[in-house]
């Protein structure tokens, strides 16, 4: 492992450590957009292993993110995001079978779209917290 790689582990560690609940889901949704954007350019590089496994991290990343999801609370918008969450884990997969970039740039952007909506509430999420 090189000195940047080094320093990107160290970072990304400090940073899960460190994060609240709503950083840390922030933090997801910046992984599995990533892990995307990166296996894009591994199946336009042609690089089949390396692009598999991105895709295979955003789904276990995306499985996180269903993880976290509340459906006491969160009711009916958990049960819609549990959907939306098993339809880009599927979308995912058929992307990685058959070498979709659409497929990619669809996920990725349905990614981005709750990721907004998310840090959006990042001021009332963390008052929240902190009153409990």
């Amino acid at each position: 492992m090189n000195g940047l790689q080094a320093y990107q582990r160290v970072n990304t560690q400090t940073s899960i450590t460190d994060a609240d609940p709503h950083k840390l889901i922030q933090l997801l949704y910046n992984g599995a957009i990533e892990r995307i954007n990166m296996a894009k350019a591994r199946m336009q590089a042609k690089d089949i292993e390396a692009k598999g496994r991105l895709i295979t991290k955003a789904i276990e990343i995306i499985g996180g993110l269903r993880s976290f999801l509340d459906f006491e609370k969160g009711g009916d918008l958990a049960l819609r995001l549990e959907s939306l969450y098993d339809y880009m884990e599927r979308t995912l997969f058929e992307a990685n079978r058959h070498n979709d970039l659409k497929k990619l740039d669809e996920v990725a952007n349905l990614l981005r779209s709750i990721k907004d909506g998310w840090d959006g509430i990042r001021e009332e999420a963390v008052s929240q917290q902190q009153a409990v």
